[in-house]
């Protein structure tokens, strides 16, 4: 089993990434949607996050108000604190259990946004990083996202730099080209990415 951190800045075309090497046959783990599979109505964790922030972080149909939790912890490094504590373990431990269940010669795509900031690259057999410039970001989250300019410069601004990105990346995949050629490099990619899970690195 070959385990990958793939990360990328907001608006890089991470999603897009992923979802090529799903295609090519890649096990996917997306700590995104379990990070919200883990508060689901019923859930410990919901319980954990109303017991730790009150009633009030809770929607009419008793889901996760996730603006409103949102407005509380990222005011409030406590806070977001807070829920990471809560949060991340049950994210961790669900991880795993997706990653027991893979073939043991599958390649498992860790989808970690945040994986540069909090120094999870040890944890994995190698880092994928996908790269765009701040002009793309900036326009793919204007023009289709419908965030504001200043909004995306604040969202980009919180997160690791794009440096920063590119220092623990073992393999970086530029996102500044047309479709095709993106299609082009992922291929190119899972190729060496399948090498590197049977033991024989091209590298």
């Amino acid at each position: 089993m070959l385990k990958v951190g793939l990360t990328g800045g907001i608006g890089a075309g991470k999603s897009e990434v992923s979802r090529l090497l799903v295609q090519h046959g890649a096990v996917l783990i997306d700590a995104d949607r379990i990070a919200r599979e883990v508060v689901a109505p019923g859930t410990p964790g919901l319980a954990a996050v109303v017991e730790a922030f009150g009633e009030d972080v809770l929607a009419a149909d008793g889901s996760l108000d996730r603006p409103r939790l949102g407005s509380i912890v990222f005011a409030d490094p406590d806070k977001l604190a807070a829920l990471n504590a809560i949060v991340h373990p049950l994210v961790g431990v669900r991880s795993r259990e997706l990653e027991e269940a893979a073939t043991a010669d599958a390649v498992v795509i860790h989808d970690v946004p945040l994986l540069t900031e909090n120094g999870l690259a040890p944890f994995y057999d190698l880092v994928i990083v996908v790269d765009a410039s701040p002009e793309t970001q900036i326009d793919r989250l204007v023009r289709l996202r419908g965030t504001t300019e200043e909004d995306a410069r604040a969202r980009m601004a919180a997160q690791a730099t794009r440096e920063q990105r590119r220092e623990i990346a073992d393999i970086v995949i530029d996102n500044d080209v047309p479709l095709d050629a993106l299609h082009k490099r992922v291929a190119e990619v899972w190729d060496d990415l399948v090498r590197r899970a049977r033991g024989t690195s091209s590298e």
